[in-house]
């Protein structure tokens, strides 16, 4: 039998390997070419360039070489010590090459060379500095992203009868993370959720969104009574809040075999209903209640809105980060109309168009957390509808895979 070795480049067993090796050879070659044009000072080797070449034809001697200094000043904003380090020898050596042309005095260029070493080590340093800072609130982003994920929880497109779309927006860039909150969570005493917003924003808030968020995903599993699940968390604001905090919050729940959302508002932005025909209406709270960790001030509890609830309607919960945005003009964002403007049958899509209109209209940087969640109950006879029936009171271990 003959070898592989014996049958040419042609074998089929040859011929794979060898475009295997070519191929992560090119590869690497390329990773390198791109690695080597990142850290390259392309634009402080550019502007050293040009200053020598403007000394070379008009021979101002002195005049130009001071400004030799730009180079590695500026390559210390984009590069680090080495290509500062680079930028500043290049200087130095032009500048020596040129003053002995120009016919510069020895003690003069001497003074001119040895600012141009001092600047290149001081960007040096400060090039150090400033990837020291950029390690720093990477490994900040890294956690506060880690922070996001355990504390707002992804949601499904779908949980029990509802379709579902979640849009998330932190004022706190650098952080991503703030002081809003939702959770949408099915329970074997029906799909409960909840929309809220801590006073406050950025991280400083994210312990009360944790704490609310936790006795919420307790107390909705544990409680059949919805007014009960917000008293537990009241409950707990209280012991742990100081005097001048709170969270407004909106909670809701959809029992099972009702056919009706039950909704508890306190003191948060009314929830926008959309009708299969479109009309879009505020979700007014009959008797308006105290924001949580209020309710000792205010000397009445929370009550309970029975909505109805049809095959077809939507219900977008938000938080006044969306509607308090403003534009150029200070003029609010208008909620309700764009929802009427962007609304369909896919909750994603609908947010999607929401939030791109959102930040179009604020000019791209929100400046309060802005969170948005939207429900909508499909006819069983649509097509990839969710079963009409929540997670049975079997599954509810089960779904905790969604909290």
């Amino acid at each position: 039998m003959s070898h592989p070795r014996d049958l040419g480049d042609d074998h089929w067993a040859v011929r794979p390997f060898r475009n295997r090796v070519a191929g992560t050879r090119a590869s690497a070659r390329r990773r390198a070419f791109a690695q080597l044009a990142a850290g390259t000072p392309v634009l402080p080797v550019l502007i050293v360039t040009v200053i020598a070449l403007v000394d070379l034809v008009g021979g101002a001697g002195m005049i130009w070489l001071p400004l030799l200094a730009a180079g590695p000043a500026l390559a210390a904003t984009t590069n680090g010590p080495r290509g500062v380090l680079s930028v500043g020898f290049l200087a130095v050596a032009l500048g020596a090459t040129l003053g002995f042309r120009d016919g510069i005095p020895g003690r003069e260029l001497a003074a001119v060379l040895s600012a141009l070493a001092a600047v290149t080590l001081a960007s040096g340093l400060a090039g150090v500095l400033r990837g020291r800072r950029e390690r720093v609130l990477a490994a900040v982003r890294s956690v506060a992203e880690t922070a996001q994920h355990a504390l707002l929880k992804p949601v499904p497109s779908t949980v029990g009868p509802f379709q579902v779309a979640v849009r998330y927006s932190a004022a706190a860039a650098e952080a991503r993370i703030g002081g809003d909150l939702y959770a949408l969570i099915p329970t074997p005493h029906g799909v409960r959720l909840i929309v809220g917003d801590v006073r406050g924003k950025g991280l400083p808030a994210v312990g009360t969104a944790a704490l609310v968020l936790g006795v919420f995903r307790e107390a909705a599993h544990d409680e059949p009574d919805l007014l009960a699940v917000v008293d537990r968390i009241e409950r707990s604001l209280a012991r742990n809040l100081g005097h001048d905090d709170f969270v407004t919050a909106v909670v809701a729940g959809y029992p099972q075999a009702a056919g009706h959302l039950e909704v508890v508002n306190c003191g948060h932005t009314p929830p926008l209903l959309v009708r299969a025909d479109g009309s879009v209406t505020p979700v007014e709270p009959a008797h308006p209640s105290p924001p949580l960790g209020l309710r000792a001030l205010a000397g009445h509890a929370p009550s309970l809105h029975a909505l109805p609830f049809a095959d077809g309607d939507q219900l977008l919960l938000y938080t006044d980060g969306v509607t308090e945005a403003r534009d150029h003009g200070r003029a609010f964002y208008p909620l309700a109309e764009g929802l009427e403007r962007h609304v369909s049958h896919e909750p994603a899509r609908t947010l999607d168009a929401l939030h791109d209109e959102l930040l179009a209209h604020v000019g791209g940087r929100l400046h309060d957390d802005a969170a948005l969640l939207l429900i909508r109950k499909p006819a069983a006879s649509e097509a990839g509808a969710p079963p009409a029936e929540v997670t049975p009171p079997g599954a509810a271990s089960e779904a905790r895979c969604y909290l």
